[in-house]
């Protein structure tokens, strides 16, 4: 089947085998949108509509659904193998999810058609970044919710994840630069609505071990490369599309 992005890279065998483990839904996935919903600061709408951008296979809607309990789910990727286990993943749970295969460069929904964008663990995948940012603001409504969480370089770029997955390592940024990207796209946001897990896994050199042993201390935020970012942003009510930036 013919991926939906031209410049989609392809996961490794162990990826996608991880992408559907326990680890992944419960270390990952349930702690990021946890995580997420303490940082939101304002009342969700009612009735929503939730978009899922990089839904992979699907371990997301069951906890997406309980989380925010939106009127619609819909599930975007561009990797048509995904999107069956999607598909098996929503009949599995009795969830009704709209899929949709899609690059999240440029997505197949109507403009100001969704309340709350879930991209959890997307953009570190993306090669044009800066173009998926621009579609998630386009189909976001005024006021709408961008729930956005990823890895940094500083974890991408390390060895054993170099070795057991695939990325475009060219397009990796540090914590600081996603912020800025979501903010030169207009998103708003304030420090309450950000965070910087410093989990288990996402310490790659030593998964945490000697931290956990009381051999070394971990340290502070401020003084250390952050491996992960979660931020709530949202798309103002008065949204203008900002001014594109030059290349």
């Amino acid at each position: 089947m013919e991926r939906a992005a031209a410049t989609y890279v392809e996961e490794t065998g162990f990826g996608f085998w991880f992408l559907q483990s326990h680890v992944w839904q419960h270390h990952v996935l349930r702690v990021a949108i946890a995580d997420l919903q303490r940082l939101i600061d304002h009342p969700l709408p009612s009735a929503a509509v939730l978009l899922d951008a990089g839904c992979g296979q699907g371990k997301s809607f069951a906890l997406l659904a309980e989380a925010f309990q939106p009127a619609q789910l819909i599930g975007l990727d561009a990797d048509p193998h995904s999107l069956e286990c999607s598909r098996a993943e929503a009949e599995r749970q009795g969830l009704a999810v709209q899929l949709v295969a899609s690059d999240c460069a440029a997505i197949q929904l109507a403009d100001a058609s969704v309340d709350l964008l879930f991209c959890h663990q997307t953009f570190h995948h993306l090669v044009e970044q800066e173009e998926a940012l621009a579609e998630f603001w386009r189909v976001l409504k005024p006021g709408g919710l961008l729930l956005f969480a990823e890895s940094t370089k500083f974890y991408i770029d390390t060895w054993v994840i170099r070795w057991l997955f695939r990325h475009p390592m060219e397009v990796q940024r540090s914590a600081g630069e996603y912020l800025e990207m979501l903010r030169r796209q207009g998103f708003q946001f304030a420090e309450g609505n950000v965070s910087y897990p410093y989990l288990w896994w996402s310490r790659a050199k030593d998964f945490g071990l000697l931290e956990r042993l009381g051999i070394r201390r971990p340290k502070p935020v401020g003084q250390r490369d952050e491996t992960l970012v979660n931020v709530v942003a949202r798309k103002p009510q008065a949204a203008t599309p900002p001014e594109p930036a030059d290349r």
